[in-house]
């Protein structure tokens, strides 16, 4: 059985002090990790008091992003070897805002995910399209390539223990959001392309999350779904109540 893992991605929101008292208010009211895993992803400056407070307690702590190289002349980057000796669990990569405004391609987001597991961290993979993909009826075709090539040289023991989220474009932060049934589409999709990639052990072990306008309304209707393991869930994580609301979804 997949462990459900609902991760709250803060883009740029939060302070330090913010991050400290947000994890303060949720911190025992937590399910059980072999529950549901629920992790938090701040952005690199509150990643130290958001790992400091949450010492003891079932969060798991993602960055947001980070660089292929662990250290070097590489301004304004963030080592993934430093966020492996600081305590971070997780790190997001290849979310379409990274791909959009930073024009980060699939080969960079392939060097991340290696250089993340080169250091003992897991990755989350963003993936999705866009509306106009959507309406060309190329959907399925486009993450089915961007999985692939997010994938490549990778280990089928290296992606068992990876999460891949699929987020279409078209329902971040719009309020819109997939019907349940287009999201249990793809990510059964893109789980069926991994088991042709690696092998079905391999495809049934890794979990899919579908990210897009998630909210306390609509998750248990989403995690109803066979091939949805969770939720990367955007403004409905930065509020205590909406938070705790997704990660103890099953009541």
């Amino acid at each position: 059985m997949r462990t459900p893992i609902i991760a709250g991605n803060w883009k740029l929101h939060m302070n330090p002090a913010q991050t400290a008292e947000f994890v303060k208010n949720v911190k025992d009211k937590l399910p059980d990790s072999n529950k549901v895993e629920s992790v938090i992803a701040a952005p690199a400056v509150d990643l130290d008091a958001l790992i400091k407070a949450s010492e003891g307690s079932n969060l798991s702590v993602a960055a947001e992003n980070c660089y292929f190289e662990d250290e070097g002349a590489f301004t304004g980057e963030t080592s993934p070897k430093v966020l492996k000796e600081m305590g971070v669990k997780y790190c997001i990569i290849g979310h379409s805002e990274r791909r959009d405004y930073f024009h980060e391609t699939d080969e960079d987001i392939n060097k991340k995910a290696k250089a993340i597991f080169r250091n003992g961290l897991l990755p989350i993979i963003c993936c999705g399209e866009s509306l106009e993909t959507r309406e060309a009826g190329k959907e399925e075709e486009f993450v089915v390539s961007q999985i692939k090539k997010a994938l490549d040289g990778l280990t089928s023991e290296q992606v068992s223990s990876l999460v891949i989220a699929y987020e279409p474009i078209w329902a971040i932060g719009t309020g819109k959001t997939a019907t349940s049934d287009q999201a249990e589409e793809m990510c059964k999709t893109i789980r069926e392309s991994i088991a042709k990639l690696y092998n079905e052990e391999t495809a049934e072990n890794v979990r899919i999350q579908y990210g897009g306008s998630v909210k306390p309304a609509n998750v248990k209707e989403l995690m109803a779904k066979p091939n949805i393991d969770g939720g990367l869930v955007g403004g409905a994580s930065l509020e205590v109540e909406s938070f705790l609301s997704l990660v103890n979804y099953q009541g």
